[in-house]
């Protein structure tokens, strides 16, 4: 099972909201458990203070630590270790990545809530193993940003929700945002479903829904294309969207190009004479290669000492091979084929 703990202030309105829908109907199944703890609980202060004034003065008050590291410890003590996180706006941003990662590296959350001007530093130093924000935003409290890594990492776990693809096929599981939902009625104050959505044709269904994903994240979050693993028709497609400045028709001049110069440095067929002449070339180039493996894609320099059509299409070969199977990006290709040519000058005193 699943476990998450929670430390904070507000046990009572974090527990609910953990407790209902989804989370709720899974904790009754005991595929997970999530448990708020209140933080006052721990603190020996009569009037159940947990903060007081900054040392070098200041607005607010800070949490103070032992009441926190009586918390957690009991914690740790009662249900075993886990891997403690501070939810505050200075920690690393909280991406579907992370809560990819927090599910498949542990079973045990805890989740440490901040109030006021935040906790001592010394607790942080004790117990905490990292420190996440779900944005570059300050709030009153920890409590809403824990309650949403909760959420984010506990529906992953298996049987939580019905089926894997409810989540494979939403925003940022694949890199791109999700395709537009749409339900009954079929017209909506004038506007229709699309009718592809109509047609029973799955795999017509698939193709729009993937580029209306495409074309969304485009719009609304273009940051995220570089590390979406896309094919080369969806490649193709994404350039005309941008009216083809930025895709694939840039990539094919840098081939073109990247080709020419391999020609004209390596074939030298008109400078050649012989077969043997060329074996001794073709025995120079191999080291050569080898000592001049590009970063980029971790590959010798493609195609040197054939015609240039061909490197194109060995080129292009490659390309739809490296992009239909994830492995890089448009744009690592681009760099590869640049850093290429750029080396090619270096070889030019082996000939």
């Amino acid at each position: 099972m699943y476990r998450i703990d929670i430390m904070t202030l507000f046990d009572l309105t974090v527990g609910d909201m953990m407790n209902e829908s989804i989370l709720g109907r899974a904790q009754e199944r005991d595929i997970i458990r999530i448990e708020a703890h209140q933080i006052r609980d721990y603190t020996l202060n009569k009037q159940k203070q947990v903060d007081d004034y900054p040392y070098g003065g200041g607005h607010g008050a800070v949490m103070q630590a032992d009441p926190l590291y009586q918390c957690w410890k009991h914690i740790v003590d009662t249900f075993g270790p886990g891997h403690t996180i501070y939810m505050s706006p200075a920690g690393k941003t909280f991406v579907e990545a992370d809560a990819r990662r927090l599910r498949d590296d542990y079973d045990h959350l805890i989740l440490v809530c901040g109030h006021y001007e935040g906790i001592d530093e010394r607790f942080i130093e004790e117990c905490v193993d990292e420190e996440i924000s779900i944005g570059d935003f300050v709030l009153t409290g920890g409590e809403l940003a824990a309650m949403v890594v909760a959420d984010a990492v506990a529906r992953l776990v298996p049987w939580v929700l019905s089926d894997p693809e409810c989540f494979e096929e939403e925003s940022h599981w694949n890199g791109l945002l999700e395709y537009p939902q749409y339900t009954r009625p079929e017209v909506f104050r004038g506007k229709a479903v699309p009718e592809v959505l109509l047609s029973g044709h799955h795999k017509n269904i698939e193709e729009w829904r993937r580029k209306e994903s495409i074309r969304r994240t485009l719009e609304r979050r273009p940051d995220l294309l570089p590390g979406a693993s896309l094919t080369l028709k969806e490649h193709q497609y994404l350039d005309s969207l941008k009216g083809g400045a930025d895709g694939l028709g840039e990539l094919e001049e840098i081939l073109d190009s990247y080709a020419a110069e391999a020609e004209r440095l390596f074939c030298k067929r008109d400078r050649i004479s012989s077969e043997e002449d060329r074996t001794d070339v073709r025995e120079e180039r191999q080291p050569a290669q080898e000592d001049l493996k590009c970063s980029g894609l971790g590959s010798p320099l493609p195609g040197l000492g054939e015609p240039a059509p061909r490197i194109r299409r060995r080129a292009m070969s490659e390309v739809k091979k490296l992009l239909a199977g994830g492995d890089c990006t448009l744009n690592d290709v681009k760099s590869y084929y640049k850093v290429c040519k750029a080396r090619l000058k270096l070889l030019k005193k082996d000939y």
